[in-house]
C-alpha cells in the first residue's frame, strides 16, 4: 500500500537503557507497522500483549514476546477511547457506542458487553457502585493500592477515597489536564496543556515538585519502576518522548534526564511494555483472577538487559522507514457483529 495514503501510522519504538542512572540511555527506533486505517486514539499493555484502539473501531493485538501480529478485535461500533488490562486474564476496552467490553486473553473472547455508564461487580457483571458527578470527567485513575482514585474535570483533580466515596481533596491547574499518572500511593504526577510536570502530595495536595519537560503541551504521561529507579516517560505534542529518573528522598529536586527521542510524529498515546529478567510476579488479586484462565506462555528471555517498547502515533511526513511485523494467525474475534457470550 502506498505510504503517502496514510494518513498516521502507529509507531513503535524500541528503547534499549543500561541497569543504572550512571551507565548511558539511548532511544533505537524499531519498526512501524499500519495497523489502522485511522488515528490512534487508546494502547495499553501487560506482560506479554500491546494492544491499540483507533478510530476505525478495531483493537490491534501485538505478541511482543514474540513480535508478530496476534489478531483483531472488532466488538466495538464506535471510536474506542479506552484500553486497560487487568492482570494477565482480562482486557476491558471501552469506545464511543457506550459498551464497555471485557475480553478474556486466552482465546480472546468477549465474555461480557455492559453498557455505560456505571461502575460494574467484574466477578458478576453486575453494577457495584454509582457514583454521581457534577460534571463530564475526561480521566479517571486509581492508585496502586487500589485506596484512591483520582477524577479530572478540565483542569480540576478530585481526589476520593475508596472506602468513603467521597472527595479528600483537590487540586486544580491553570489549563487542561491531559494526563495524570500516579508513581506511588502518595505521589500523583499532573500534567496538562502546557511543558511543565507537576508532582503532588497526595495527601496535603501540594505541589512537590514542578519541571519543564518539553518545549510544548505535555499529552501523555507514564511511569514504572526497575531496579530500583523510578522512571517517568513523557510525550509531547512537540514530537520528543523523554525518560526521566525521579528521587523519591529527593522528590523537590527536578527528575534527570535519561534519553529523549525525537520521533517527528503527532503523538497520542503512549505506553511502556517491559522485557523482565525473570517471570513477574502477580499480586494476590491479579492471580486469583487469572488462576482458571492462565497463559499458557513460553518461559520468558533472560537477557542481562532489560527493553522497553513505546507505542504512539507517528505521522506520514516522518523519514522513518515502515518495517511490516510478521503475521501469524490466531484464534481472535474477526466479525465486527459477532455477540458476546453472558
Amino acid at each position: 500500500m502506498d505510504r503517502m495514503r496514510l494518513p498516521w501510522l502507529p509507531y513503535i519504538m524500541l528503547l534499549l537503557q543500561g541497569h543504572n542512572q550512571k551507565q548511558n540511555w539511548a532511544a533505537v527506533p524499531d519498526f512501524t507497522h499500519h495497523a489502522h486505517s485511522a488515528s490512534l486514539s487508546a494502547v495499553a499493555v501487560n506482560d506479554r500483549y500491546v494492544v491499540t484502539g483507533s478510530r476505525d473501531e478495531t483493537i490491534q493485538i501485538y505478541d511482543m514476546k514474540k513480535k508478530v501480529e496476534h489478531g483483531a478485535l472488532m466488538q466495538h461500533n464506535g471510536t474506542v477511547t479506552c484500553l486497560e488490562f487487568y492482570g494477565s486474564a482480562h482486557l476491558l476496552s471501552g469506545a464511543e457506542d457506550g459498551l464497555m467490553c471485557i475480553w478474556n486473553t486466552k482465546r480472546w473472547e468477549c465474555l461480557k458487553s455492559i453498557k455505560a455508564h456505571k461502575t460494574w461487580n467484574l466477578v458478576e457483571g453486575r453494577s457495584a457502585f454509582i457514583k454521581n458527578l457534577k460534571h463530564n470527567a475526561h480521566l479517571v485513575k486509581w492508585s496502586p493500592s487500589g485506596e484512591i482514585y483520582v477524577v479530572v474535570i478540565a483542569n480540576k483533580v478530585d481526589m476520593y477515597k475508596l472506602a468513603t466515596a467521597s472527595v479528600f481533596g483537590s487540586i486544580t491547574t491553570e489549563k487542561r489536564v491531559s494526563s495524570v499518572k500516579f508513581i506511588t500511593d502518595s505521589i500523583l504526577a499532573i500534567a496538562g496543556d502546557e511543558e511543565f510536570v507537576q508532582l503532588f502530595d497526595c495527601d496535603s495536595q501540594k505541589c512537590l515538585c514542578e519541571f519543564k519537560a518539553h518545549e510544548n503541551r505535555i499529552k501523555e504521561i507514564y511511569s514504572f519502576e526497575m531496579e530500583g529507579l523510578h522512571i517517568l516517560v513523557t510525550a509531547s505534542s512537540d514530537g520528543y518522548i523523554k525518560m526521566w529518573s525521579l528521587d523519591l528522598n529527593k522528590i523537590k529536586n527536578s527528575p534527570s534526564l535519561l534519553c529523549e527521542v525525537n520521533t517527528k510524529a503527532r503523538l497520542t498515546c503512549l505506553a511502556v511494555w517491559l522485557k523482565r529478567d525473570s517471570e513477574i510476579k502477580e499480586t494476590p488479586n491479579e492471580a486469583a483472577t487469572s488462576s482458571s484462565q492462565a497463559h499458557e506462555e513460553e518461559q520468558p528471555l533472560t537477557k542481562k538487559k532489560k527493553n522497553c517498547w513505546t507505542e504512539c502515533e507517528k505521522s506520514s511526513k516522518g523519514d522513518g522507514q515502515e518495517t511490516p511485523v510478521r503475521r501469524k494467525s490466531a484464534n481472535v474475534q474477526q466479525q465486527k457483529k459477532k455477540s458476546c457470550r453472558d
